[in-house]
């Protein structure tokens, strides 16, 4: 059987804000061209987990972790890799969508311009090119200089996955990227996650369990800053190892 490339790997990370425990002793390998979901009541650091990957939580006074965040392979806390590179390789989109008081084109050509791009048909191209993987386009091609403002709340989420996607990065983290839109644009941004797999390896965490169900390969259940359990999706959610996995997935608690 061919063998996935482990795009993304945790080792035996222990996370702290300032003396709370956050995350304790997680390992994970997440496979390239797969869809993982993190699932798990509030609180119980999936979002924080998710967040070590592209070093968000750098900007938080008084946290400190040990152990390793692998990107293919290298650890992206050694000192010799730049914040900022790290995060044209590994997009992130947000809960509620966070677009820039800018028009539809300018939120997308964004990361473009401020990372050195100055050839506008390579702008015009890779904007074009990341609304129509968004499946965005056809309904802003008309208005790419009106405000992104005037976009409904799932064209606007869109919108920000086009922005995060516009400067080629190989991952996308997705912090509950449906949890603020209504069930016909959250069928949207599932649709477009089983497209966008062929080209980006996608962590999204979710408190849907039906959209861990729906979108994702593998699902990681977090409860109090542990995983708990880390399997192929339909085992997880039909025939989980651990007691707590099938209580939280059965709705006795969280």
């Amino acid at each position: 059987m061919d063998e996935k490339k482990i795009k993304l790997e945790a080792k035996n990370v222990n996370f702290y804000y300032d003396d709370f425990h956050a995350l304790k002793g997680i390992n994970m390998q997440i496979e390239q061209n797969s869809v993982v979901a993190f699932i798990g009541p509030s609180g119980c650091g999936k979002s924080t987990f998710l967040r070590l990957f592209n070093r968000m939580n750098d900007l938080i006074d008084g946290t400190h972790l040990t152990g390793e965040c692998l990107l293919d392979g290298r650890d992206i806390y050694d000192k010799r890799v730049h914040v900022d590179e790290l995060r044209k390789n590994v997009g992130m989109v947000f809960q509620k969508p966070n677009p820039f008081p800018k028009t539809i084109f300018e939120n997308v050509a964004y990361g473009l311009r401020v990372n050195g791009v100055k050839d506008e048909k390579y702008i015009k191209q890779r904007v074009e090119e990341s609304l129509q993987s968004a499946a965005l386009w056809e309904e802003v091609k008309d208005k790419l200089k009106k405000s992104a403002f005037e976009l409904s709340g799932g064209q606007q989420q869109r919108l920000c996955i086009a922005r995060a996607m516009a400067i080629s990065p190989s991952v996308l983290l997705m912090d509950e990227p449906a949890s603020a839109l209504d069930p016909i644009s959250t069928a949207k941004i599932e649709e477009l996650i089983h497209e966008l797999k062929k080209d980006y390896t996608i962590v999204i965490v979710t408190h849907n369990m039906q959209q861990a169900a729906r979108v994702s390969d593998k699902t990681g259940f977090f409860l109090l800053g542990e995983l708990i359990e880390y399997d192929q999706t339909k085992k997880i959610f039909l025939n989980p190892e651990k007691e707590s996995t099938q209580n939280y997935i059965t709705g006795r608690f969280g």
